[in-house]
């Protein structure tokens, strides 16, 4: 049952696109508008706090995959100030390689914290 709010994916959709945007300057801009000053991010491999972590943590995905780029897999799902939803992560035109499912808790409607969890991931990744 998805008890959404009208913008769980909006909010979603930004965090998908600050995981694609590759310019340093321009990702740090989107962690600004949607992510808490203090956000915090964990998941099986890598962990950050504060924007400018989540950042490089960004900045690594893209130099371990080149050319990859994060989806949204399905509708992101609401319950108060707390959000879930899937993503694919695959080389553009290709068959997405990785496949997760974020949880994230919200302040003020940005983003505060998230725990990743890796559904899917090939042996060598």
């Amino acid at each position: 049952m998805n008890t959404a709010a009208p913008n769980a994916n909006h909010i979603a959709e930004r965090y998908i696109d600050a995981w694609n945007e590759t310019d340093a300057a321009r990702r740090l801009a989107l962690l600004e508008a949607h992510w808490t000053d203090d956000a915090r991010y964990v998941d099986p491999v890598m962990q950050g706090s504060g924007r400018d972590q989540i950042s490089a943590l960004i900045a690594g995905v893209h130099q371990r995959y080149p050319g990859f780029r994060f989806k949204l897999k399905g509708a992101a799902d609401a319950h108060g100030d707390h959000l879930r939803f899937s993503w694919t992560l695959g080389p553009s035109g290709a068959e997405d390689l990785v496949e997760g499912t974020d949880f994230v808790a919200l302040e003020g409607g940005k983003l505060r914290a998230v725990t990743g969890f890796l559904d899917k991931v090939p042996v060598g990744a």
